[in-house]
């Protein structure tokens, strides 16, 4: 097992400019420390948010490597600008002449024996607003402007106090020079941002496999909505037969109760006529002959 590390890792942290709906890009600097040809490999917590290139390769002896990181950019701003993302950098001794193709994840496995060394870079954002870019112009301004009444307080009253001529120069070339370097500051943004969009048509494949992805699914939504549809209409069809099934059977309990009422018509006619004559007229026809017979034997 080896006493010294195999690479160099810097910068020990991944900074990231953090602004919505922009990529930001981080440079990792690896120096081989050894003798010996090693092999490293890059892993993080969160392969889709981050791309790395190159994620491995082989370092010389005595040699450097640097990769980039390039952080997608994102739709939502993280709670507090924090970050849990992480990185893991694994490193092992390979023998001389390895190339990159002859790379494989056996190398970095722990259980084959050989020496592994695994160092971790955990992700910090920064907001524009937070970035320190102006202040050391700014401190300096200020300074300058504090000096300038120490000097007017020591002057005697009475005895206008007028700069040196060599003094007034300097302090104009501090400016220029404060200016200059601002400028080249706006001149590399607007570079980095121009990297930043030349590396946009490397992140074209995924889109597209996401637009075919997206195609993919509307097709299997519109299949899905065509079978519905179907379905509905079968379903249609089959409400429509059974309401004219309905219909029917309230038509033919119509014509059964009128066949009822009619067969019992009938029998109550065919019982008055078995019968002879009703029961009041009975009663009727007897009250008369005792009245007549009342009359005629007195």
């Amino acid at each position: 097992m080896t006493t010294t590390e195999l690479l160099q890792i810097q910068p020990p942290e991944l900074r990231f400019l953090f602004e919505l709906k922009k990529q930001s890009s981080c440079q990792v600097h690896i120096v081989n420390n050894s003798e010996q040809y090693v092999a490293f490999k890059v892993k993080t917590t969160s392969p889709k948010k981050y791309c790395v290139r190159p994620n491995l390769g082989i370092i010389k002896p005595k040699e450097t490597c640097d990769f980039t990181v390039t952080m997608q950019a994102q739709r939502t701003e993280p709670l507090d600008m924090q970050c849990k993302d992480k990185f893991l950098i694994q490193s092992t001794i390979v023998p001389f002449g390895t190339t990159e193709d002859d790379i494989t994840s056996d190398m970095f496995a722990k259980d084959s024996g050989k020496y592994i060394e695994e160092k971790k870079l955990r992700v910090v954002l920064i907001s524009p607003s937070s970035s320190p870019v102006l202040l050391p112009v700014n401190g300096d301004a200020k300074q300058e402007s504090n000096k300038v009444p120490m000097e007017k307080d020591r002057v005697p009253s009475g005895v206008e106090n007028i700069p040196p001529p060599l003094k007034v120069s300097e302090e104009f070339k501090g400016l220029e020079t404060a200016k200059n370097t601002e400028e080249d500051r706006r001149d590399e943004d607007v570079v980095a941002r121009h990297s930043e969009n030349e590396n946009v048509p490397d992140i074209k494949p995924e889109k597209d496999a996401a637009q075919l992805n997206s195609a993919e699914e509307c097709e299997q939504l519109k299949s899905r909505l065509s079978i519905m549809d179907t379905k509905l209409r079968a379903a249609d069809v089959t409400i429509l037969k059974l309401d004219e099934e309905m219909r029917m059977n309230t038509q033919e309990k119509d014509l059964l109760r009128k066949e009822l009422e009619d067969m019992r018509r009938k029998v109550d006619m065919r019982r008055v006529q078995a019968g002879g004559f009703p029961l009041l007229f009975v009663c009727m026809v007897a009250l008369v002959s005792v009245v007549l017979g009342y009359y005629i034997h007195p």
